[in-house]
Formats: structure tokens, sequence, C-alpha cells
């Protein structure tokens, strides 16, 4: 009688069938901690703050080199955000440039714009608009934005036509019902001046390009210019 050999003890075992593979794998599986992942309101907040700081970079770089010098790259760099981001939120250079607009100096005009039927007299309003405006735009960064659009606004219209969009005609729009106001009141002589409100505001550009270049030989008082200024159109006020 033929006896079967025995199989030695070091010999390959044969592998447990697919069913039992999968079973011990789903096991092994189970055993380890899910990764963590981050809720959708940090990755927004995450998007956010790299948005604002890409806004703020671009900011410095426009207002540094000016729009024709300024790339990307810089801004990037100076944001510290891959290139590719900037494209995540902005389509290009000058859609990065409008939304500075936007942020920087639309929110602003809305606000300090006069409201067409003030409580107090068209005068008072448009003075509270000239203290806002030197305070706020003139002898701040933004005025370098106005500088700039004043500067290579012909050579890039695309850029001088959003910014008459969004904010020239829109301030000259409530300067004008605001002097409509004023003459209906009869605080204002000169109907003819409802046709021309940038003559009320010229001032406060003379201010802005004044004091880029020409401060450090004249300094210029800004709000007694614009005081002086009214006093052409309203009429010296009368003092008690």
């Amino acid at each position: 009688m033929t006896k079967t050999p025995a199989k030695p003890a070091n010999a390959i075992r044969a592998k447990p069938t697919k069913p039992r593979r999968e079973k011990a794998a789903q096991g092994r599986m189970s055993a380890q901690p899910e990764p963590a992942s981050e809720p959708p309101s940090g990755r927004v907040a995450r998007a956010a703050e790299r948005r604002e700081a890409i806004i703020v970079a671009a900011m410095e770089e426009f207002v540094g080199r000016g729009y024709a010098a300024t790339r990307l790259d810089d801004v990037a760099r100076r944001a510290g955000v891959a290139k590719g981001t900037i494209y995540l939120h902005f389509k290009d250079k000058e859609a990065l440039f409008e939304e500075l607009i936007r942020t920087a100096i639309v929110p602003l005009v809305n606000r300090i714009v006069p409201p067409a039927n003030p409580g107090g007299s068209v005068r008072d309003m448009i003075e509270l608009f000239a203290r806002a405006f030197i305070q706020e735009v003139a002898t701040t960064q933004r005025a370098d934005i106005i500088r700039l659009i004043v500067a290579e606004g012909p050579r890039f219209p695309a850029i001088a036509d959003f910014y008459y969009r969004e904010v020239v005609s829109r301030g000259l729009a409530k300067l004008r019902a605001l002097i409509e106001l004023g003459i209906a009141r009869g605080e204002l002589r000169q109907p003819e001046l409802a046709h021309f409100p940038q003559i009320v505001v010229a001032p406060a550009i003379v201010a802005v390009i004044w004091k880029s270049l020409f401060e450090n030989h004249s300094p210029l008082d800004a709000l007694e210019m614009f005081r002086v200024h009214l006093d052409l159109i309203f009429g010296e006020r009368r003092t008690t």
C-alpha cells in the first residue's frame, strides 16, 4: 500500500478564498479611523481669504506699477498664492482691476454721496460730501486709483468706461438730483447748474491731482478751497 507523502511544514499555504479575503480587508478598514474632512464652511472661508489677499495685492501692484506694467505673476507673488489661484477668481487682469474698483471705490461713493432729499440744506450735504471725499479718498490710497484712471484711461478705454459706469455716472446722477432740489428750494440761483454737476465737485478732482504733483511745493487746504468754491455757487454764508 502506497503512503501519501506528508506536506512539509514550511509549504505555502493556499490563499483564502475571495469571500474570506474581502471579509479580512473589510475588518482592517473598519479598524482604521476615517480621515477628518474639512467642512464646506472652512473651504469657503479659506477661498474668501485668498480672494481678499489677491485684491489687496492687486491694489499695491496697480498703484506701484500702473495698470500697463502690472503682471498677474507679481500679484500672485505678493498675495502668496499660485498664479493659477487668481484665475479661479478672476478671468484676467482687467477683471481683477474692475473688482478692485467695486470693493475700494464703489461702496464709498454710495456711502458719501448725499441723498437726493436730505433733511438739512443742500449746501450742508455737499459740504459733508466734500469732507468725506477729502478724508477718505483724496488723502488715501484710493486717490492713486483715480490718478491711474486719469493717466492710463486713454490707453485702456475699457477700464475708463468701467469706472465711468460704476462710479462717475452714479455719483453725478445723485449730485444732479441734489442740485435740482437746491434750485427748487431757492438755495441755488443758477438752474443751468443741474446740467453740469461736475462743476460742484471739480475741487475734489483738483485736490486729488494737486496732492500727487504739487503738494510738496505748495500744500493745499482742500477743505478751505471747497468752502470758497461753494461760496461762489451758493453765496457767502451769513454769520450771526
